[in-house]
Parts: structure tokens; sequence; C-alpha cells
């Protein structure tokens, strides 16, 4: 009777943290405002999920990596079932994973139309949804210049040559442009950070996947070794020294700006250390220790042995 009555109370104490939230809770989450550990919730249950669906609520996906089909094509059917495109509030009673995913994936929610299209182009089966789509928006044509007389040439008999003549054309294409100048993309081409030439990496990270990279490269000159790396929350394990012969166990999360950990919605207990690029987050919470790789590497050398 007693093992009937902890299952019971697992599952209330989940319904009222997702109430309380708005959506399900996280693993550390739960074990944090509820009290229960982790390995009471084990007894009953094989992963997290299992214990989200028997208490009637859907999966955790936050930090799960979701195939893009499975999330375009939840969405698709969210559309079919509302006849429209649904807001943030509506696919989160029609659809199965939380919005913050679709947005950490493919960025902001206004943009997803596009991103359904190019996926669902050449699939017949979507068809009716593509008919509930706005069109999109159509590229616009370069301007013309309007038509002038071309300009009169002196005949050389009524104007001889001289060497002011040959001067260079002070507005040649050569000529720099000013800073500036801002061209618009170019569709389906990758984008690139300034230029910085540090080591390998010929410009700065623009995305998360960057800021892991750079980390990678001079994590041992930062005092940290890494033990693992993963698709779920938190993104890093790693060790660092805390002093002679002496080192620690830390949790690491990767984020391209730091204000993204509040953002994404990650738990605030089961990371140490928030690893980016741009530190954006004045009011961070005082027991995340934000390491600025923008920062941090000014104060190292550029290439290794003159390299």
């Amino acid at each position: 009777m007693k093992l009937q009555l902890d299952k019971q109370l697992i599952l209330d104490s989940l319904a009222a943290i997702a109430r309380g939230a708005g959506r399900p809770p996280s693993r550390s989450e739960f074990v944090a405002l509820s009290g229960i550990s982790e390995h009471s919730v084990s007894q009953f249950y094989p992963n997290w999920n299992a214990a989200l669906r028997a208490a009637g609520l859907p999966p955790y996906t936050l930090n799960l990596r979701l195939d893009d089909r499975e999330l375009l094509e939840d969405w698709g059917f969210a559309v079919r079932r509302n006849r429209a495109i649904p807001a943030r509030r509506t696919y989160h009673h029609l659809g199965k994973f939380d919005h913050r995913t679709f947005e950490r994936r493919f960025g902001p929610w206004s943009q997803l139309p596009e991103v359904f299209r190019n996926f669902a182009r050449e699939k017949p089966e979507w068809a009716d949804v593509l008919a509930l789509l706005p069109a999109p928006a159509p590229n616009p044509s370069p301007k013309r210049l309007p038509n002038r007389p071309p300009a009169s040439v002196p005949s050389p008999a009524l104007k001889p040559a001289s060497s002011k003549d040959c001067a260079p054309n002070r507005q040649s294409p050569s000529t720099p442009l000013s800073s500036k100048v801002r061209h618009p993309p170019l569709d389906h081409r990758p984008t690139y950070g300034q230029p910085m030439d540090f080591r390998g990496l010929r410009h700065e990270p623009v995305n998360e996947q960057g800021v892991v990279l750079l980390f990678g490269m001079v994590a041992k000159e930062l005092g940290y070794t890494v033990e693992a790396v993963q698709s779920g929350f938190p993104d890093c394990e790693a060790k660092r020294q805390t002093g002679p012969q002496r080192w620690q166990r830390v949790h690491l999360e990767f984020e391209f700006e730091s204000r993204n950990f509040r953002d994404h919605g990650h738990s605030l207990t089961g990371c140490d250390v928030i690893v980016c690029w741009r530190h954006n987050w004045p009011d961070c919470l005082h027991h995340l220790e934000i390491l600025e790789l923008s920062s941090l590497i000014k104060s190292l050398p550029t290439s290794h042995n003159g390299l």
C-alpha cells in the first residue's frame, strides 16, 4: 500500500509543478521543487518521459535532440487541425512539443511557415497544409537606374590628351567601401562572424556550435579537462584544477549568449558554469559562473609556436 501511495504522490507532484510552470518540468526541476529523489521516481518508471506520460503530461523536449522532420510534421498536424497557423498558446494545446524547441532550432515562431514550406515542397501529402500558409513574399526586384543619354565625348582633335586626363579615377570600384555599407544577405548561404583569425578559427562564433569548438581549443589553457559532451542538459562534464594536485568536477552549459540559458528554459540546478561567446545577462543568478570567451581569448596567444 505504501508503494502505491508513493507512486500517486509522484504523479500528483508532477501535475502540480506542471500547472505552476505551464509546461512539463525537467527531472532536475522536479527533484528541486518536490523534494522527491530521482531514485524514487526510477522505482516506478524506466525514464523521465514515461513518468510524464503516466501523469498525463506531454514529453519534456527542451533538451532532447529531435529530428527536424518530427518537429515540422507535428507543427503541420497542428496547422491542419487548427485550419490556420497556430499561435504559440494554440500549439501548446494541439502539438506535442514545447514551442521553445522550435524557436531554438528554426528561429522565431513567425518563420515557421517558411521553414515548413521548404520542408514540404515536394511532399504531396502536405498540400492541404501548404494551402493554409500565406504566400511567400516575392523577392524584391533590383532597382533600375533611369536611362540617361550618353555623355558626349570630345574629339581628340579638339581636346588633346594631357597628363591630367590620365590621372587615376578616384571613384574606381577598388575604392574601399564605407564600414556603414550593408549588403542584403543571399539565400541559402552560410554567414560568418567578424574576422578574428584566432589559431585555426578564422571568424568569431555566430552560434552555440562555434562556442563549443572554441572552448575545446582553449579548455586546457583555461584550466579545464573535458570528461564528456552530450546533447542533453547540461552539455558538458569537465574537471578543473582547484589547487596543487587537486581537481573538481563541474557541469558546463554552452550558449552563444549567456541570456540564452534563461530563454531556453534550462533548469536552475544541474549547471555550474555557462560558457558563452558574449555575456549579456546582467541579472544572472549568482550561483551560475559565466565564462565569456570573447573576453578571455584576448589574453591568449593567437597562434601556437608562431603557426
